[in-house]
């Protein structure tokens, strides 16, 4: 039987030893795709997940769904149902974001003229996503590329250029510290307050949710702050035999930055010690070099499997809408 898919190219796409990298996959036949409509996207999803459209995630880290007919947050929604993974509440992250429908909810709201640098999501937790999956609902003007990167990569490269440094990494790991207030602040990268962070209005449940992601929480008279660690940097992915890069370092002392928040002190070793702001600086020079910045058409799904592959945003003009939904 033919398959619904077939492979494509990017433009920005690069091999990485010896695989493409995103995968891309267009409608087989798109003037199918035109009759059949979503339902016959969403049937050849669950029809292919496991023979093609997995495999695919597992061997490139990411996968670009380009050119079928799922146009809105509801059609979004549906295809993410489709792929069959349990949805991941999204407590303990530090983004502002909207539920819009179901299990899809808002990428980072932060302004267009901010960057939001690299990070696995949710790194800086205990529980994050395994899979993220977005799709563009409104493309951007000009900008707001969601660059991607391989995380085992920028983890080889660091443990070339700086091999105390990552060692250090991986035996004290980390500590994020960050100030929350009570409500949300759209015009931070990280500006989740408190109560949309625990899902909660009530003190005491949100230190019982802090506790069982093993957060410590310092009440202050307008808000709180999160000290989460020692975790981990560096883990090993089981399912590929590899060590990565598992952290928001640089994003946190590059960006964790607001009216609450020094990024300086956003981020340490998990003895308490200062990062070096070279290491830092090169650190984020590796990544922008081996990323492959993805430009957005309306009703491209990108699944990124967040064991193998860190995310960022550029700036965009606007309009520019995509959405998200996170994966156990």
């Amino acid at each position: 039987m033919a398959s619904f898919f077939q492979d494509a190219r990017l433009l920005q796409q690069r091999v990485v030893e010896g695989v493409a990298f995103p995968a891309v996959l267009v409608p087989s036949a798109p003037a199918s795709v035109a009759t059949g409509g979503v339902e016959e996207f969403l049937a050849a999803v669950r029809l292919e997940r496991a023979s093609r459209l997995e495999p695919l995630v597992r061997d490139a880290g990411a996968l670009l769904l380009r050119g079928f007919p799922a146009r809105t947050a509801a059609d979004f929604d549906r295809a993410v149902d489709a792929f069959g993974y349990e949805e991941l509440p999204y407590v303990g992250g530090a983004a502002p974001r909207t539920n819009v429908v179901g299990r899809v909810f808002t990428a980072n709201e932060s302004p267009p003229d901010q960057k939001i640098p690299f990070h696995h999501e949710m790194a800086q937790v205990p529980t994050f996503p395994s899979k993220l999956f977005f799709f563009c609902e409104v493309e951007p003007k000009s900008g707001g590329e969601t660059p991607i990167v391989l995380s085992h990569y920028v983890y080889k490269r660091m443990k070339e250029k700086f091999p105390e440094f990552v060692d250090k990494l991986e035996k004290d790991g980390l500590i994020y510290t960050r100030v929350l207030g009570e409500g949300d602040d759209p015009s931070s990268p990280i500006g989740r307050g408190w109560q949309s962070t625990f899902l909660t209005k009530d003190k005491a449940v949100a230190e019982e949710r802090a506790a069982e992601l093993g957060m410590k929480l310092e009440w202050t008279d307008d808000g709180v702050k999160t000290i989460m660690g020692p975790i981990p940097a560096v883990k090993w992915d089981e399912s590929r035999g590899r060590k990565i890069w598992f952290n928001s370092m640089v994003a946190a002392y590059t960006g964790w930055k607001d009216a609450r928040n020094d990024p300086v002190k956003a981020v340490t070793f998990g003895d308490g010690s200062p990062l070096p702001a070279d290491v830092i600086a090169e650190c984020g020079k590796i990544l922008e070099e081996e990323c492959v910045a993805v430009p957005w058409q309306h009703g491209d799904i990108l699944l990124i499997d967040n064991w193998a592959v860190l995310h960022s945003r550029r700036s965009f003009e606007p309009p520019r809408r995509i959405l998200a939904s996170l994966c156990k």
